[in-house]
């Protein structure tokens, strides 16, 4: 078998080495913190395929075990022990945590993210149960039931019951829209999951002993129930016919079952024939439920098994071991070797004789301490003889009080994990159920019901814890309803015992038999012979303490009943309380006395400073520097040196244990006195009954009459109320309107130095704006005189630049006249050659002509004297004629653009005598706005 300590790892193989075929147990799963302390796990929940399942430690830690793949992961840290877990929703990758405050979380296995909170109990969630579709959950508690949307995450129902009747289970049936609900008093119901419509009831069997049911299970296919309890009997119903159809008996090893497991089969249509049986003693025995054998086992007394979870496929079974441990077994493997059982009929019982039948097994096969090598089957037996002194040594559940005694003496104390099992084996509380029960359903004493004004407790649950075991105690007997120190003595065993009321009525039962003989002979005062008992010791062992108190006026009424009546509750710490009881339930009862003794004489020295009654009262009411150990071994010690004459272990009886079935009858206390005192209660009960009717009466009366008076003078005083009222209302009306009146003067007072406000203020805007504007007509003005200026320097210098060109063109025409002049001239000079050398030779021609033609040639003469003079004057009239059209045309263009330029700026003038005329009248219009 391979050990796997997955320490802080947050992921990793789940075994290094492949299981070996044939071995039960595949791989053994511990965790270790720091200091190699042992981290335990809680609560493990299989997945839908079968292959991986989810487990929760202590710490919160949420882990997945994934055995097809041999790996394991950590998934979610909550920080606080969860109660219940679920790992078949919908969403595969989600799983449901209830935790330690009583609340449930959905979480994501691979985002690690939480999905939701859902809260709504108030007290510590034992189940969840989630449906087939995996849309629904049931969540039980205590008290009550809830039915979830896993869609939405929100409650959609509630079941609430009664105080006195409490929720053992309450989950979906398979395959089925259907849920049942079963009760504190055997009772299972069927209810529809959508209208909560009561389907039906299994009939509770009316003959046998009450099992009371604690643990059940179901088949695949939704057809058959199994129910156990605080019995070795199964019940076995058929839920198609509502009938309990088979009865069978455990061995007799078996007497509490804890859990019930259907395990599945591939080939059973859903019918499963094999149940698994979690009894008290840690060991899980396999059934065939048709042949009542005993097919296999799992876990031993020295490896118990504390809870198990059967995958779906039937393929491996999860247990979470007594030392926190997890086993995975191989159901392959532990059913190759089937155990051979036979069945035999025991003594009918009447009504059930023909359906119990008893499962009894000669050989036990113990898979799960293999090896590797075949197991070693042994048969158990019981020694051949046994000495007196051994049975008396025995204890249940194989324990020895030698051995425990030798134990407590070496360690000085019983071990935290295993000290309320060795207590009730060193009581051998006989759980007697069906006897608590009875005592139970007769409710709260009335001695009791106003036990939260005499004793508040801060934890309601602790209140209801005390309330239901004194109530017990005085059904059982009626002393312990008269009793007003018995909340002192029980209430510290109702803390260590709050979640088991049984148990805790039964140590403080067996507490008051043996530890508190002679209690109750002298009721009601304490019991004094029992004082002289430790007063004896004390002046046997320190005469001069005991002196000391005598002389201050002590009695054992004030140094010994203070730590009686509060079981040193009120000295001790918890652990310290546990340590002295550890001692006290190991021993003779009269180690009770003597461990008071051993506290005075250990307290010697500071007792002795004490003079004063107040100081010894509050020395014995309140906790002190005190070595308990020390203070233990100095009660042993006692136990051994005390003479017998005055040794209370002489006038005290060995220790009797509770009887089984029934209750012992408790009469050791004056019925008398008891009686009287009861009718006495009565007596005044009825008479504070009638007294305080007759005051309710008289009450109702004089209110009556009071509400009337007072309902006269409130008319009166109303009436009044209404006329001043009035008055008043009509003074304050005069005087509002006389405010409002002066309040309207200085609102038209301020509306008039408002509008003279505004006014001033337009008055300084349109200032503002009017110097504006002549600030903005100045500036334009003087741009434009500028702009004047400019353009009159520039017209002064284009007319001087003009002048200056006319000059130079007058100047070029000149110079020009002047060389046509003198080419006029040398024309002139040329042509008057050429006429003359035409003259010359047409004369010489003429002279050689006839003097005929002499007139002729006068008047050729003449008529060229006129020629050249007319050519001469025209040659000279085309120069001048072009020169002065060029002139003339070049001095119009030089008019024509000094016209322009002209009127341009006769244009500009006349726009600024109109500005100037615009400013002149805004001026004017200023003005007699001003003066008006």
């Amino acid at each position: 078998m391979e050990v796997t300590d997955i320490g802080n790892k947050e992921e990793g193989k789940v075994w290094h080495r492949k299981p070996t075929p044939g071995k039960g147990v595949l791989v053994t799963v511990i965790r270790t913190a720091q200091q190699a302390k042992t981290v335990r796990f809680l609560h493990v929940a299989f997945d839908t395929t079968g292959d991986s399942f989810l487990a929760g430690d202590h710490h919160g830690n949420i882990y997945v075990f994934d055995i097809s793949r041999n790996r394991f992961r950590l998934v979610q840290k909550t920080g606080q022990a969860c109660t219940a877990l679920a790992f078949s929703l919908r969403r595969t990758t989600e799983f449901l945590v209830a935790l330690a405050d009583y609340t449930i979380k959905c979480f994501d296995k691979d985002t690690k993210q939480m999905v939701s909170w859902m809260r709504g109990h108030e007290g510590a969630i034992s189940s969840i149960s989630v449906h087939s579709s995996g849309r629904y959950a049931i969540s039980t508690s205590l008290d009550t039931a809830q039915l979830w949307d896993l869609d939405t995450f929100q409650r959609k129902r509630k079941l609430n019951i009664r105080q006195s009747v409490g929720i053992q289970r309450v989950f979906f049936l398979p395959l089925s829209n259907t849920i049942l609900s079963c009760f504190s008093d055997d009772s299972i119901f069927a209810w529809e999951s959508d209208t909560l419509f009561c389907k039906y009831q299994l009939p509770v069997p009316d003959c046998g002993p009450k099992i009371s049911y604690k643990a059940f299970a179901v088949t695949r296919d939704g057809k058959s129930l199994a129910a156990g309890g605080r019995s070795n009997l199964l019940h076995l119903w058929c839920l198609d016919s509502k009938q309990l159809v088979r009865v069978i008996q455990m061995p007799t090893q078996v007497r509490t079952v804890r859990q019930l497991e259907f395990l599945p089969d591939s080939f059973d249509g859903g019918a499963s024939q094999t149940l698994g049986v979690l009894s008290q003693d840690g060991v899980m025995r396999f059934i065939n439920i048709h042949t009542c054998k005993l097919l296999f086992h799992m876990g031993s007394h020295d490896d118990a098994i504390i809870t198990v979870a059967v995958s779906p496929n039937g393929r491996h079974v999860v247990a979470i071991m007594d030392n926190g441990s997890i086993n995975v077994y191989s159901v392959q493997s532990l059913t190759q070797e089937l155990n051979k059982a036979v069945v035999s009929g025991g003594e009918p019982d009447q009504g059930l004789s023909n359906l119990k039948v008893k499962v009894r097994s000669d050989v036990i096969h113990r898979p799960a301490k293999s090896s590797g090598r075949q197991t070693q089957v042994k048969t158990l037996r019981p020694p051949a003889g046994s000495t007196a002194e051994d049975k008396e040594n025995e204890l249940p559940a194989g324990l020895n009080k030698k051995r425990l005694v030798a134990l407590l003496k070496a360690f000085g104390e019983y071990p935290d994990k295993y000290r309320m099992f060795v207590w009730r084996s060193l009581l051998c509380l006989p759980e007697n159920h069906a006897a608590y029960s009875s005592l139970t359903d007769k409710g709260l004493h009335s001695a009791y019901l106003t036990l939260h004004d005499k004793y508040p407790i801060k934890s309601h649950k602790l209140q209801r814890g005390l309330q239901r075991v004194l109530s017990a105690l005085a059904h059982w007997a009626a002393i312990f309803g008269e009793v007003e120190y018995l909340p002192l003595v029980a209430f510290p065993f109702v803390k260590l015992f709050q979640n088991n009321p049984m148990l805790c009525f039964e140590v403080v039962a067996t507490v008051i038999v043996n530890w508190c003989q002679h209690w109750f002979e002298y009721f009601p005062n304490p019991p004094l012979n029992i004082l002289s008992m430790a007063e004896n010791v004390l002046a046997h062992h320190d005469k001069e303490l005991l002196q000391h108190l005598v002389d201050c006026g002590i009695t054992s009424q004030l140094y010994v009943w203070p730590l009686l009546e509060t079981l040193f509750s009120e000295v001790l710490t918890r652990d310290e309380w546990l340590r002295l009881f550890d001692s006290v339930f190991s021993n003779h009862p009269s180690f009770l006395l003597m461990a008071c003794v051993a506290y005075i004489t250990c307290c010697r020295e500071p007792l002795l400073l004490c003079s004063q009654k107040q100081d010894f009262e509050y020395f014995f009411h309140h906790r002190n520097n005190l070595d308990v150990g020390a203070m233990i071994k100095e009660a042993y010690r006692l136990m051994g040196n005390t003479p017998a004459d005055i040794h209370p272990r002489n006038m005290l009886s060995d220790f009797t244990p509770l009887t089984r079935g029934q209750y012992p009858v408790f009469n050791q206390y004056p019925e008398f006195i008891v009686e009287y005192q009861s009718r006495e209660r009565e007596k005044i009960r009825l008479q504070e009954m009638e007294y305080l009717r007759e005051r309710q009466e008289v009450s109702a009366l004089r209110a009556d009459f009071v509400r009337r008076q007072a309902e006269e003078e409130a008319y009166h005083v109303q009436q009044e109320l209404l006329q001043s009222a009035e008055e008043q209302r009509r003074n304050i009306l005069a005087q509002e309107e006389e405010k409002l009146t002066q309040q309207r003067a200085k609102l038209a007072a301020m509306k008039r130095e408002l509008k003279v406000k505004e006014l001033q203020l337009l008055d300084a805007t349109r200032s503002r704006f009017l110097k504006h504007q002549q600030d903005l007509r100045a500036k334009q003005i003087q741009g434009l005189d500028q702009e004047i200026s400019r353009k009159m320097d520039l017209r002064e210098r284009e007319t001087a630049a003009a002048v200056q060109d006319l000059e130079v063109r007058q100047m070029e025409l000149e110079a020009q006249r002047r060389r046509l002049e003198q080419h006029l001239l040398k024309e002139q000079e040329r042509m008057g050659r050429e006429v003359a050398e035409e003259v010359e030779t047409r004369m010489r021609r003429a002279e050689r002509e006839e003097e005929s033609f002499t007139d002729l040639l006068h008047s050729t003469k003449t008529n060229m004297q006129a020629l050249e003079e007319s050519l001469a004057e025209a040659c000279q009239l085309g120069l001048e004629s072009d020169w002065q059209r060029e002139v003339a045309e070049r001095l119009q263009q030089v008019e024509a653009e000094q016209e322009r330029k002209r009127e341009r700026l006769a244009e500009l003038h006349r726009q600024a005598l109109a500005e100037e005329e615009r400013l002149a009248d805004t001026m004017r219009d200023v003005g007699r706005k001003e003066v008006g």
